[in-house]
Formats: structure tokens, C-alpha cells, sequence
């Protein structure tokens, strides 16, 4: 097993000031390494897990010309010559091999997927034929030379590339794989990241809880976003509002963990202790961002531990993880650094003002606007980054730029679908 580089103590740069959205994402994309080790696994099974080097293919596939379709096999010059009258001479079935050369003004009954015999190179399908009183197999006029017929290294050749490194394995890749005859790939190792909810406020769902309690909704949400084929995912409960208790839980976590993402604590109330912990216990690189929901988020690392620290309500949670935390979690998993670009469509909604300067993401989804028949962005009516419902009403994100002062309904805004930033599975 073979380590990767690791990351080194500037990986992220401090600014006291708030960055703006696409400054986070160009630093991130800059300074963040793949953390996790690469492991040989099987082929089958590896759907989901990022590919640790290039692979190309060591063969032809397929591996000889063969016919596409269940046939007749034949010399298409022959075909031309016998005014379309050919004699069987041969039978080929898919995985065998011929014995001889075709004789001339011969065919042979060849079916899906087996290898044409030497001599011949067109096939006819056999429900196009007819079969004479003397055997003899009669092909219609107007087929052409090479018909039905699959070339040897028309898929891949010796060389050519079947996989990059940094690519998320799918189906497809993986019948790739097969098809070139490998067996196992070499993938970057399952990255450990830990999930961490804080707060005296919050209570485990079940328990009884006063008014002033609220039931964790971020844990659950942010165990299931983590998780994919290439992540191992620990729980690591919630902490309540204690300094102390925080910091052994964390530098614990620190200690086994190639990322750390914890909910709530990020600001800087006397009961917020997550700036003081990570002060400690590390470096903080970055706090306050100019994003709504999301403001008082941080990034930072303990030795070789990225920690990101998530906003406490559930819709900045949600949104922080989509643009953020699932950029990070998929490059130190080994994945190319991958940002989220959306389409535009018009909204839906009017917005009198908006407050220049920072970027904002409204909770959406897409349907025909009832004003025009067309498609378009509609945001959910209440802004609140409280409210669980308007993530479940919502399918994306609608991104308003930092110079948007104002929505009228009909301007062109930028819809994120949450499938887009989403963790790749691999399907």
C-alpha cells in the first residue's frame, strides 16, 4: 500500500475579512491534496471507489472480427460472382473457433459474437435468406461489403486509455475494465471522516425535549451526505456546549480521521467553542465566508486532519455540505476537484432587494411557471434557515450572485440540482 502526499500547513490561507464563493472554491481547488492511500480491489464490487492511476487496455477488443447478428458468413467478392447462391460450409458458434479457411462461393452459419473464418468478411442475417431445395443458401440482392460485421480493436486497442486517475468508478467503467481483461484496479482507500453535531440545545431524537431544545436533524442529514463507496463514515455522536469535553472528542477524532465535519459552535457566542478548540488544537485557515446561508463557517486542520466546521442550522448545513464540504471530501478521497455549474432558467418569483456583496442560494426546485407554460426556478416562500421543510420541498439550489440587487419574475437565474452536488456513487 502506497501513502499519499499529505497535506501540508498552508493548504488553506487565512483571510480576516469574508471570502466570497468562488474565491473558497478556487482556494480549495488549489491548495487540497488527495490524503487517502491507494489498495488493489476487484473489479466486481468496485463501483464507487476513485480510481488511483490510469489503466489502459492491453488488448484488442474484440479480440478478432466477428459477426453481429445470427447469419451467414461469407466472402462478399463470392457473394457478387454467385449472383447471391452460396454453399454452407461451416457452423460457428460464439467462443469457438474456425477450423479453416472458407472455401471459395462457401458461407458459414455463424451466430452473435463469434469470430469470422478466415476468407470471409460480410454477414447476412438469416431471416433475410432463403433456403434452396439443394441447400443452398440464397442472400438478397443489396448488401454491402463488410455488413453486420464488428472489427477486431474497434472498441479498444493496445494503449488506449480505459480509465484516468481521479475517476469515479460506474457501471460502465467497470464493464470497461472487464472487457480490456482486468480484473482488479488499484483505487484510492475509503477516506475516514468523522461527523460530530455540538450544541446544549440539541437532543437525540426519542428523548423527551422542553421548548427550548431542539430534536439533531443535522446529524442524521450530514452521516447520509458522507456516505458513498468511497467513504468510511464515523458517528461521532453530539457534544454539548463544554470546551473541554469538545476538545478531547476532537483531537481523539483527529487522531484516526482524515476529515472531521462538525455542526453548530462555528461563531462567536460565549457558548460557540469550535474557533477556540481548533485554535488549540490546530490551525484555523479560514472563518466567515460571504455566502448566505453559511456565513460562520471555517476550515482548518489538525496535522494532517482537514476539519471543517458547518453553520448549526440545518438549511446552512445543507447548503455549506453541497458547495463545500462534498468538493472537499471528494478531493482528499482522490476524485478531481469538481464544482457544481447548474443551468439558468427563469425565476419563477420576484425578490425586491437583495443585499449586494455577498453570494445567496435559495432553496428550489423546477416546474412550469403557471404565467408562462415554461420551465422555471421556483424558490420555496419562507427563507428561514431553520426550516427542515423547505429542504424537502426543495430539489436544488438557486444561486444569486453577489451583484444581484433584485429578482424580477422572468430574469435568469442559475438552478443547482442537489443530484449535481451530490457525493458520486459510482452509478
Amino acid at each position: 500500500m502506497s501513502t499519499a502526499r499529505k497535506l501540508i500547513d498552508d493548504c488553506f490561507v487565512h483571510d480576516s475579512g469574508r471570502m466570497r464563493h468562488d474565491d473558497v472554491l478556487a482556494l480549495l481547488a488549489d491548495r487540497l491534496a488527495p490524503v487517502a492511500d491507494v489498495e488493489t480491489v476487484p473489479v466486481i464490487g468496485a463501483a464507487g471507489r476513485i480510481a488511483a492511476s490510469d489503466v489502459t487496455a492491453p488488448i484488442d477488443v474484440p479480440r478478432s472480427d466477428n459477426a453481429a447478428v445470427d447469419g451467414f458468413a461469407f466472402a462478399h467478392a463470392d457473394y457478387r460472382e454467385s449472383g447471391g447462391r452460396l454453399v454452407p460450409a461451416a457452423r460457428i458458434a460464439a467462443g469457438t473457433l474456425p477450423d479453416e479457411r472458407l472455401p471459395a462461393g462457401a458461407c458459414a452459419r455463424i451466430f452473435t459474437g463469434a469470430p469470422m473464418p478466415e476468407g470471409a468478411d460480410t454477414v447476412v442475417m438469416e431471416e433475410d435468406c432463403l433456403v434452396d431445395a439443394d441447400g443452398t443458401i440464397l442472400v438478397p440482392e443489396g448488401l454491402k461489403a463488410g455488413a453486420n460485421r464488428r472489427l477486431a480493436g474497434e472498441d479498444f486497442r493496445p494503449g488506449d486509455p480505459v480509465l484516468r486517475a481521479g475517476q469515479v468508478l460506474r457501471p460502465q467503467d467497470l464493464a470497461a475494465l472487464a472487457a480490456t481483461g482486468h480484473d482488479e484496479v488499484a483505487v484510492r482507500a475509503k477516506l475516514r471522516i468523522a461527523i460530530l453535531s455540538t450544541g446544549d440545545e440539541i437532543v437525540e431524537p426519542g428523548r423527551p425535549a422542553h421548548r427550548a431544545q431542539v430534536y439533531d436533524s443535522n446529524r442524521p442529514m450530514l452521516l447520509a451526505l458522507a456516505a458513498s463507496p468511497a467513504t468510511a463514515v464515523t458517528d461521532l455522536g453530539h457534544v454539548g456546549d463544554d470546551a473541554d469535553e469538545l476538545r478531547r472528542t476532537i483531537a481523539r477524532a483527529a487522531g484516526n480521521h482524515d476529515l472531521i465535519v462538525t455542526s453548530g459552535g462555528a461563531s462567536r457566542g460565549a457558548e460557540d467553542h469550535m474557533l477556540d478548540v481548533l485554535d488549540r488544537l490546530g490551525r484555523r485557515h479560514l472563518w466567515q465566508i460571504a455566502v448566505k446561508p453559511g456565513r460562520p463557517m471555517m476550515f482548518g486542520q489538525i496535522g494532517d486532519t482537514v476539519l471543517i466546521g458547518l453553520p448549526g442550522n440545518p438549511v446552512a448545513v445543507r447548503v455549506c455540505f453541497a458547495l463545500y464540504a462534498r468538493a472537499v471530501i471528494g478531493h482528499l478521497a482522490g476524485a478531481a476537484f469538481s464544482r457544481p455549474t447548474g443551468y439558468l432558467l427563469p425565476a419563477a418569483f420576484d425578490i425586491a432587494r437583495k443585499k449586494t456583496g455577498r453570494r445567496e442560494f435559495l432553496r428550489g426546485w423546477v416546474a412550469s411557471d403557471p404565467k408562462t407554460g415554461k420551465l422555471a426556478a421556483h424558490k420555496f416562500p419562507r427563507d428561514g434557515s431553520g426550516l427542515v421543510s423547505g429542504l424537502q420541498a426543495a430539489t436544488g439550489l438557486i444561486e444569486l450572485d453577489e451583484e444581484t440587487s433584485a429578482v424580477a419574475r422572468g430574469d435568469a437565474v442559475r438552478f443547482i440540482p442537489f443530484a449535481e452536488m451530490a457525493l458520486p456513487t459510482g452509478t
